[in-house]
């Protein structure tokens, strides 16, 4: 796929490594729609617009869609940014709450890291066949899908979005639509330094070969060979400096 003719929708696109994905493709691509709950007002440009929504909710993101697919610039590329971290352990008996993990952060997390991607994915795979448009729907999974301890509900949603870039990519092949995964490491942004202690972050960078954490410019360089490697769908790529968990 030309990237200059590229037209992008980021979600996600007022966080740390959103910011840095509009940052990083603006004068790279065509166009690129932002949608987020969260507006960015240092994220603007001639050839982007910003659209506020609830990706969680299934009704506005279908009018949404439709709304941007009836516009000229009919996007060939979604990238599932928007994403929430949450850290709990299972079972916790010094909690001073409750000693199981929390029913409400568990539907949070996966309302927000996977049930917003189904509903805006749908859709726009909707829009991408029904105008024979062949694009790539890339998920931003995480190096959580393969277990960290203490994120039941993250880890479990982000590897479920590997399993939905398998999945989409043998039912969507047909219409030359791709679909692939880009699973981070540990990247040096404020969100990722918010969740996890400086204790936490030094073990993981002795047990990465790089023994550095990631860049988003890291991230962004995967993303942009996905969009332009025409026979590259089904997988997940993995940027994580050879962290083994």
């Amino acid at each position: 796929m030309n990237l200059s003719e590229s037209i992008i929708i980021l979600t996600g696109s007022s966080g740390n490594l959103g910011n840095s994905m509009f940052t990083y493709f603006q004068d790279k691509v065509k166009f690129i729609y932002q949608l987020d709950i969260n507006e960015n007002k240092s994220n603007q440009s001639n050839n982007s617009e910003f659209i506020k929504c609830d990706l969680t909710d299934y009704d506005n993101i279908s009018k949404i869609v439709d709304e941007v697919y009836s516009k000229e610039n009919k996007p060939s590329v979604l990238i599932n940014n928007a994403g929430y971290i949450h850290n709990e352990l299972i079972v916790n008996l010094t909690s001073k709450e409750s000693p199981v993990h929390s029913l409400e952060n568990w539907k949070k997390t996966i309302d927000i890291n996977l049930n917003s991607v189904f509903n805006i994915s749908s859709n726009v795979i909707f829009n991408m066949v029904k105008n024979r448009i062949k694009g790539v729907i890339i998920n931003i999974s995480s190096i959580a899908s393969s277990g960290i301890a203490g994120q039941s509900a993250y880890s479990a949603s982000k590897a479920a979005l590997n399993a939905l870039s398998s999945v989409w990519s043998k039912e969507l092949g047909m219409f030359g639509i791709r679909c692939n995964s880009v699973s981070p490491g540990f990247i040096d942004t404020e969100s990722t330094r918010t969740s996890l202690s400086e204790s936490k972050l030094n073990s993981y960078k002795k047990n990465t070969s790089l023994g550095k954490l990631g860049n988003p410019e890291n991230i962004c360089e995967g993303i942009k060979f996905i969009i332009e490697n025409n026979y590259y769908t089904g997988s997940v790529l993995n940027i994580d400096g050879g962290l083994k968990l």
